[in-house]
């Protein structure tokens, strides 16, 4: 199957995808979502985040009419949409593009460094994201984003969890992501997950993209550790992409028949919601590589 093309020219007109406003998303983003204390000036920050929130709204909105004619090709037959959807695996904007196997067969260090370090500046914390989305679900769903949440946190493990474990690879290999270093592209991607989260508007969106993330991620994980592995890097920093490799492929089995089918059989219009959430991050994952490849002359 060919694979779905990434609408660039809508995307050259954008009013929201641009370094300025994603960086200021990004920082918005950090504060907001950090544990904080009562402050004086709390009706002011109020009204701040209501600022913020109309612009990630208009942002939001923006990427959906990106992706809408691909979207409207979603059934919303429960067996039909789950074939649809496991279907992006191949066919979705940005799935096996060539910038993954070359960082596997050809990347030096110092480019796989790179690489690494936007991919893990533009990382919304998948667990957090989980925990977000979940409110109020129905059971069965809500059930097995508890299930992948458990995961994500090693099972109650501190060793296992999967955010302190890609924090000990930033670590290893120095990259120290930071929002001003980082491309935009791979800042709107953790902004519109991010978005998609914390707005109970765009909840079946977010089911939707963090599912595509658990269909589409062990095959990019697989390669990342290739090319880990090719640079001669242990096997203590390969870990979250080698556990990722085989664990998401379970992890997106459980997903589609315990969230995603269940949800749109007792709902058609979910449906829309979910394809509209999966392709607003492959779209973002698309731009991002493409961002890359040209970083990298491929």
């Amino acid at each position: 199957m060919a694979t779905l093309p990434l609408r660039t020219e809508r995307a050259a007109g954008a009013q929201f995808l641009n370094h300025a406003f994603q960086q200021e998303l990004a920082r918005w983003n950090r504060a907001r979502l950090a544990p904080a204390f009562p402050t004086a000036d709390w009706q002011q920050r109020l009204a701040d985040d209501l600022t913020m929130q109309r612009h990630e709204g208009a942002f939001l909105e923006e990427l959906r009419a990106e992706i809408a004619p691909l979207a409207a090709e979603a059934p919303d037959d429960a067996d039909a949409f789950v074939a649809w959807f496991t279907a992006l695996e191949q066919t979705g904007p940005g799935q096996h593009d060539r910038l993954h196997t070359w960082l596997a067969e050809a990347a030096s260090l110092d480019e796989v460094r790179w690489f690494l370090r936007q991919e893990a500046a533009g990382e919304a914390g998948f667990d957090d994201l989980v925990a977000l989305t979940q409110v109020k679900l129905p059971d069965r769903a809500k059930l097995e984003l508890a299930r992948n949440y458990w995961d994500e946190m090693g099972r109650g493990q501190a060793a296992g969890m999967h955010g302190p474990m890609l924090a000990r690879l930033t670590q290893a290999l120095e990259l120290d992501p930071q929002i001003e270093t980082t491309t935009w592209e791979s800042l709107a991607l953790a902004n519109a997950m991010t978005a998609m989260a914390t707005s109970r508007r765009y909840a079946w969106h977010s089911v939707g993209a963090l599912g595509v993330i658990e269909l589409t991620a062990p095959a990019r994980s697989a390669l990342t550790a290739a090319a880990l592995r090719r640079l001669g890097r242990p096997g203590g920093e390969r870990r979250y992409f080698e556990l990722h490799a085989h664990l998401d492929v379970r992890h997106s089995e459980a997903w589609l028949a315990e969230a995603i089918h269940p949800l749109v059989a007792e709902d058609p219009n979910r449906a829309r919601a979910m394809a509209e959430g999966a392709l607003i991050r492959l779209t973002a994952g698309a731009r991002c590589y493409e961002r890359y490849r040209a970083h990298f002359g491929i």
